[in-house]
């Protein structure tokens, strides 16, 4: 810095360029350069980029790695075949420490730009909401069960509301859907799924949705669209709502006994949850809601009945079958017996209909999962007994048991009763009632009890059938390993 104050000075006090250069000792270009600058402000270091070797191939180098990118993990260039492939057809003098330092630097640009791409900080306007599903643990009628619940969250005010169902099909979300859009009194403008079965999912650039689900959006109007797989932060908000409402509405397990019941004021208590500040604009979220409510679009004059039709033929009894593999029965009328039925599939009931007149035969809850179901089936009334035993001596389940587990189970007093009926509910629950009969009658017979683990080991057994062996069978090494002569 002295050379140039001192440059400087003498420029102001009239020495020329020359004499200038001869008492600093510098050359003239160096006296130009300081005496014409007019910004002395530090600038910040920098590193000097260093020529390559690899410069001139380094266009080579992006273009082979661009192609990897159409090929499978195992079929893409390592450093060495990028350094093989340059010396073998382009006669580069380069080391492999040097290509692989470049193919190195390459990827890691190439990460931290795809990186920044992904993460986007999206802004979210009022009335535009995000969807999902989460799973939670209910005693539903006594038994515990893993339930779904739907979770849609409003980015703008952080609010979120949930619903449970028990299962996630489209009939379940549609429903869901329109619980949320009365209670809030809207529809919101957008809203954001992630790939889900019962909505359906993106297909190339476009997105294919499942029937009832693109109904149920022309119905009330909103738009759509799927997240980019393996893109959650573009629905963060909904994923955050759903841990915590698992955390703050779900914990202790929840007892369900009326599935409707339970989800109306299952809205109410989302809402309290938004009773606090937002956690950026520190403005309440209730307070910010009004301005998503205003956004909305409104009600449409008819509510949606989401409801399937399918045709299903009666069986012999007058019994429809739907669900995967027909595992799921439910009874009709024995006059209905060989018939073509219409049956319609809500989120939680099953009816069924007179093709002809068009009037409802029945109506039963919809079961969910893989466990056989018949609505005729002593198994209906396990959950019911299981909590409240005093309609033992009328149920199904007791006229259905052979004499020797009725007498037993008359024996019993009201505790020992509810818990053998608990240990029948829950194994029905996933062998269904006629597995469930066989493998309670065996445990009775070889331990004179209904227990969990007996009656557990007895289906096992019933379900892979008695092993008879060829020759008979020696126990004698199993005395020895127990030390009995």
């Amino acid at each position: 810095m002295t050379d140039k104050n001192s440059i400087r000075l003498l420029w102001r006090q009239g020495d020329s360029v020359a004499e200038i250069a001869r008492k600093t000792g510098v050359s003239r270009d160096t006296v130009f350069k300081y005496r014409d600058m007019d910004d002395f402000s530090p600038e910040p270091p920098a590193r000097r980029a260093q020529g390559s070797k690899l410069d001139p191939y380094r266009p080579l180098i992006e273009s082979w790695l661009d192609d990897d990118m159409r090929s499978g993990r195992k079929q893409r260039h390592t450093a060495k075949r990028v350094h093989d492939r340059l010396v073998s057809e382009c006669g580069a003098d380069v080391s492999v420490s040097t290509v692989e330092r470049c193919v190195r630097e390459i990827r890691a640009r190439r990460s931290a730009e795809a990186a920044d791409a992904r993460y986007l900080d999206l802004v979210w306007g009022p009335g535009e909401a995000q969807a999902d599903f989460g799973e939670a643990d209910f005693y539903v009628r006594g038994m515990r069960t893993t339930l779904s619940f739907f979770v849609m969250t409003f980015p703008y005010s952080n609010v979120g509301l949930a619903q449970v169902f028990p299962g996630e099909t489209s009939e379940c979300v549609c429903q869901a859907l329109r619980n949320v859009f009365e209670h809030v009194g809207g529809v919101p403008t957008k809203i954001v799924f992630d790939n889900a079965t019962g909505v359906g999912r993106r297909v190339g650039g476009g997105a294919r949705t499942t029937e009832p689900f693109a109904a149920c959006s022309a119905h009330y109007g909103f738009r759509f669209r799927f997240c980019n797989p393996r893109s959650g932060n573009e629905k963060g908000s909904v994923e955050n709502k759903v841990g915590c409402v698992h955390r703050n509405l779900f914990v202790p397990v929840p007892q369900l006994w009326d599935a409707g019941a339970f989800n109306r004021r299952l809205l109410e208590r989302s809402l309290a949850m938004s009773d606090k500040p937002h956690w950026i604009k520190g403005e309440r979220e209730l307070d910010l809601f009004e301005a998503d409510r205003l956004a909305m679009l409104g009600l449409p004059a008819k509510p949606l009945d989401r409801v399937t039709y399918v045709s299903r033929t009666a069986d012999k009894k007058g019994k429809v079958s739907v669900g995967e593999r027909g595992r799921h029965l439910y009874s009709t009328h024995p006059s209905l017996s060989r018939r073509r039925l219409t049956v319609g599939l809500r989120a939680t009931t099953v009816s069924v209909y007179d093709p002809d007149s068009g009037e409802l035969v029945c109506e039963h809850p919809r079961a969910y999962g893989s466990a056989p179901t018949d609505t005729s089936d002593p198994a209906s009334q396990l959950a019911l007994l299981a909590w409240n035993a005093g309609g033992w001596e009328n149920s199904r389940v007791r006229e259905a048991l052979p004499d020797e587990l009725r007498e037993h189970m008359d024996s019993l007093d009201r505790a020992g009763l509810k818990a053998e009926l608990r240990v029948m509910r829950d194994q029905a629950a996933i062998s269904g009632w006629e597995a469930t009969l066989q493998a309670v009658r065996l445990a009775y017979e070889a331990t004179g009890r209904i227990d969990e683990a007996s009656v557990a080991v007895s289906a096992a057994r019933a379900a892979t059938g008695t092993v008879t062996y060829d020759e008979p069978v020696d126990l004698g090494v199993y005395d020895g390993f127990m030390g009995v002569a």
